[in-house]
């Protein structure tokens, strides 16, 4: 499911004009409409030397990838509640990266579920969690540890998904500044 390099690349450079702009307190970039494909879903992640700065997403980018791209560049710069905003003097150390999310199928057999293939999303009540395909292969984990932690992070017991919580597969084209 990648898009092409072009394509990207131009995601990319929209993602860095809107993220920009909310930092400095200017207006979103324009939305070239050519850009504004379908998608199930997109999710932005900002690194700052390294380190995770802030993500946000969605499951359901009906607007169209590049308008969800521009909201959500700008938003994971204020947003995201474990972080503190983005000040204008970490931009030129800041890096995006964007996830552009395949539709959700539910998982009936843990087993099929590939590490570095799949992100996942548990859900249990009114608690869901949801940790993108990269995650697992950045931390080294296997399949049990991956639905244990996409659980915590839902708030629910590390072994909720043995225990009556839906699980969700998805897959997603993952690129980056770094990679162009």
């Amino acid at each position: 499911m990648a898009l092409d390099p072009t394509v990207r690349a131009q995601l990319l450079a929209l993602a860095r004009q809107a993220l920009e702009a909310r930092v400095r307190d200017q207006q979103a970039p324009e939305v070239p409409e050519q850009l504004n494909v379908p998608a199930s879903g997109l999710f932005v992640t900002i690194n700052h030397a390294g380190q995770l700065r802030g993500c946000l997403g969605t499951l359901s980018a009906e607007q169209g990838l590049a308008e969800a791209t521009t909201r959500l560049a700008g938003d994971v710069s204020r947003d995201d509640h474990r972080f503190r905003p983005v000040t204008p003097g970490e931009l030129d150390d800041i890096t995006i990266d964007l996830s552009v999310l395949t539709p959700t199928e539910r998982v009936d057999d843990p087993a099929t579920i590939e590490v570095g293939r799949h992100g996942l999303i548990v859900q249990q009540g009114g608690r869901r969690g949801l940790l993108l395909p990269q995650v697992a292969t950045e931390h080294g984990w296997d399949r049990e540890t991956f639905l244990a932690q996409t659980c915590v992070k839902a708030g629910l017991p590390p072994d909720a998904w043995r225990r009556g919580a839906t699980v969700y597969r998805f897959e997603a084209d993952v690129f980056s500044e770094e990679d162009e």
